[in-house]
């Protein structure tokens, strides 16, 4: 027998393409980068900006101790060229005389890290924690 011209209707549903199936698994992906994504935390470093924009008023008698490193890790402490083994001594001698003066080290862009490093553990031996660095 032959079949007649035309499809039933039984045969054109078979034809479809059901594409609930599909969208749930679209939907499932969708949900577990949204998820993911939520969870991922980017590294950095947290900065503590300050409260005011304003400049903070300097106490004019209050003096720092700047110690400056050079391109080639040299001293500079006071306008005076130090030794290195000098470092701890000099900033004790200055913290004597005034001992609310914080540390600033201006370390060139050129110098060594382990520089940097021996001023700031050279200030926290002679007993100044108040340390900071400064573009230089």
């Amino acid at each position: 027998m032959r079949r007649p011209f035309g499809n039933t209707a039984d045969e054109v549903q078979d034809q479809q393409i059901n594409l609930t199936p599909m969208l749930d698994v679209v939907f499932i992906m969708l949900i577990f980068f949204i998820v993911t994504a939520t969870f991922v935390k980017e590294v950095g470093i947290d900065i503590n900006q300050p409260d005011d924009d304003k400049p903070q008023n300097v106490d004019p008698n209050k003096k720092s101790i700047i110690v400056r490193i050079t391109a080639r890790d040299r001293f500079i402490i006071a306008q005076r060229d130090v030794d290195v083994r000098n470092i701890r001594a000099n900033i004790e001698r200055l913290h004597a005389e005034n001992p609310e003066a914080p540390v600033i080290i201006q370390a060139h862009a050129a110098s060594s890290t382990e520089a940097l490093i021996h001023v700031m553990d050279s200030s926290r031996q002679a007993g100044v924690y108040n340390v900071s660095l400064a573009a230089g």
